[in-house]
């Protein structure tokens, strides 16, 4: 017995601190697969021994620790009970009717609306006590400012990082102490910070899963959720199911992580009852109400297999160990790499030079190791940067103590990855299929070092086509879009440079004034951008000087070679077809190339486009005219016209 409260004692200890450092963004101590054994562990040892200590992660839920205003909840944001049974949720669902929902992995919110106004925005906090972060209600996608109802209401939804962006963020953070382990740790570490700006890049995204209070009478569940996503809310995806059809319906929605359907993480489903009456007649016990809904977490498979051998690959500063291992079948896929993050958890696992591999797909999703048996010998640290040959060297982070390996080279590729992202982004060279993470993998190989050769990645196309991730279709396909680009106009060129503080407009200036040719003249002739209007010394010191750079003279002649540069457009016609009027264009267009395109031609015509829907608004664009979207509302209620595109070229249009 008293070692069964031994080990109750260390349990909840190292949950805890784990629990810690999930819920406040910190560097993950324990993957999920190992907390919830040792959680299931501390369950099965409290109903054994009857020994239940206060701070028993059984009793209390997560806690955030924040700097900011403290608030107590309205309601209390209690924990729902899990399961990783099929036949226990079928056996709680009873008779009634009951709504399947995604379990996302993000953090909790909690937004009240009176008068029709959002006015607090609280974290879940401990259950009962919350942050006040309203002062971001600006950064946060997915929930509406202002609604119709007027009463006084209470949503409670996730806030979450897609797998997409978190992977775009965390691969251009050179700072280890700063990276972050998963999406959900990414969202909780966004959301602690000060600057709303930071924040809104980071592209969080509030999805409602409840709606808690309402003044009106809504009994249904699924009746609640029409209303919210009614009013605007992004609203949880949702199925209506009983006790019968409930393995069939889990099995068909696990299909869809399985098959890679999400891009927002997940790491189980949820059911609640319809009748919201019967749900909230239940008791409390621990730290979840009973009749509040039930959350089912999948079990997790793993596969063994044989280390092949240990790829280093270089994102930002740093070089990172990834296992390859012969090929296994994991949840109906093959895998045959898993990230090994940084040099301590391979220390960790136990890492050798030949060993076995216990791997499983964390949330279904990530390949990861989470043991290791019959190591021989031990890794091998590289000397030398797989991007630039650079020597190498071992930082240990002064923060967490975990070792990470780095380029010191200041000028390696893989350093400057920011900027290709921006050569190949719509405003740039409008390149599709060159994503962040495939652009590091070509850098890795040696495929990439300047701007120019990746008009130089045809030559590489038998082995893109070999790579993970592509195939014959999707190398062809980012073939054709590097040669489309080829041909460019000005001001995108200029854009896709990488010219420190010249951007669209800047380069919109200088085209104006000079044309491209006159752009190239000053550079080579040293002649600067200061007496073009809007320019200034600073921006035109900041491209004289970014000129100045051998590297950045030898790059942009590199280029020229490859493409050709549009003949620019001609100036504003103040005459023209679009003269004095306002344009909003919204939705997707199909007669110009895209919304830049459109608006250009506006722009040409004497016209002006913005972004918003206001008084000053003469026509708001959208090919979907009769929508219900908040633009062609404001729009009706203002009394502007909404045109289709083929509506706009008819009247507006070239001749």
């Amino acid at each position: 017995m008293e070692n069964h409260k031994k080990r109750c004692e260390e349990l909840v200890r190292q949950l805890n601190e784990a629990s810690e450092a999930y819920y406040n963004g910190k560097e993950e101590i324990m993957s999920n697969y190992e907390w919830d054994a040792m959680f299931d562990e501390l369950v099965s040892l409290e109903n054994e021994t009857g020994y239940i200590l206060p701070d028993s992660p059984t009793q209390n839920t997560g806690i955030e620790e924040n700097s900011g205003e403290r608030e107590a909840h309205e309601f209390p944001a209690l924990s729902l009970a899990k399961t990783k049974q099929i036949s226990e949720l079928q056996k709680w669902a009873e008779d009634k009717k009951v709504w399947l929902s995604w379990k996302l992995d993000g953090l909790t919110l909690v937004l009240t609306y009176d008068g029709g106004k959002l006015t607090k925005i609280l974290t879940r906090g401990n259950g009962t006590t919350g942050t006040n972060i309203t002062y971001l209600k600006n950064s946060i996608k997915g929930f509406p400012l202002k609604i119709s109802y007027k009463g006084h209401m209470v949503v409670r939804g996730e806030a979450t990082i897609s797998y997409t962006d978190f992977e775009l963020i965390n691969d251009t953070i050179e700072d280890d102490d700063e990276k972050y382990a998963n999406p959900r740790n990414l969202a909780s570490g966004t959301l602690s910070l000060d600057d709303p700006e930071k924040v809104k890049e980071r592209r969080v995204h509030f999805h409602a899963f409840t709606l808690v209070y309402l003044e009106e009478e809504i009994k249904s569940w699924g009746d609640r959720m029409d209303f919210l996503e009614k009013e605007g809310f992004t609203v949880i995806d949702r199925e209506v199911l009983d006790a019968q059809s409930l393995p069939e319906g889990i099995d068909r929605w696990t299909r869809k992580v399985e098959n890679g359907e999400m891009d927002i993480p997940v790491d189980g489903l949820v059911i609640c009852f319809d009748d919201t009456e019967y749900a909230a007649s239940g008791s409390v016990t621990g730290h979840h109400a009973t009749k509040a809904g039930y959350a089912f977490k999948w079990q997790d498979v793993s596969a063994e297999s044989e280390l092949l051998y240990v790829e280093w690959s270089c994102a930002a500063s740093t070089i990172s160990p990834v296992a390859v291992f012969r090929p296994v079948s994991l949840e109906g896929t093959t895998v045959s790499r898993a990230s090994l993050c940084n040099i301590s958890e391979m220390e960790r696992l136990g890492i050798g030079e030949k060993c076995t591999l216990e791997v499983i797909k964390a949330n279904k999703i990530i390949p990861k190791c989470i043991s290791v048996k019959n190591a021989e010998g031990t890794f091998q640290v590289p000397e030398n940067c797989p991007v630039c040959g650079a020597q190498t060297q071992i930082h240990i982070s002064p923060k967490s103590n975990t070792k990470t390996l780095h380029c010191t080279n200041p000028d390696c590729t893989a350093k400057h990855v920011k900027k290709f992202t921006r050569f190949v982004s719509k405003s740039g060279m409008d390149i599709d299929g060159l994503s962040i993470q495939t652009m590091l993998k070509f850098m890795n190989e040696g495929f990439l070092k300047e701007f120019a050769d990746i008009y130089h990645l045809s030559e590489h196309a038998e082995v893109i086509m070999q790579m993970e991730g592509f195939g014959e279709k999707s190398c062809a396909n980012m073939m054709r879009a590097i040669e489309k680009s080829r041909k460019v106009k000005p001001v995108n060129f200029i854009y896709a440079l990488c010219i420190p503080m010249i951007g669209i407009d800047a380069g919109k200036k200088i085209i104006a004034k000079d044309g491209f040719d006159g752009f190239l003249e000053r550079l080579e002739q040293r002649k600067g951008f200061e007496d073009i209007d809007g320019i200034g010394p600073e921006k035109s010191g900041s491209a004289m000087e970014w000129y100045e750079n051998d590297q950045n003279q030898s790059s942009l002649k590199a280029l020229l070679k490859e493409v050709t540069i549009e003949k620019a457009a001609l100036p504003s016609d103040p005459a023209g077809k679009c003269a004095g009027l306002t344009f909003v264009i919204t939705g997707e267009v199909h007669h110009y190339k895209n919304r830049d395109a459109f608006k250009a031609y506006v722009e040409s015509a004497g016209g002006k486009v913005t972004g918003s829907v206001t008084s000053k608004t003469d026509y708001l664009v959208n090919n979907d005219a009769q929508s219900s979207s908040s633009k062609n509302r404001k729009a009706r209620e203002l009394g502007i016209p909404v045109i289709t595109e083929d509506a706009f070229l008819e009247q507006f249009g070239e001749a």
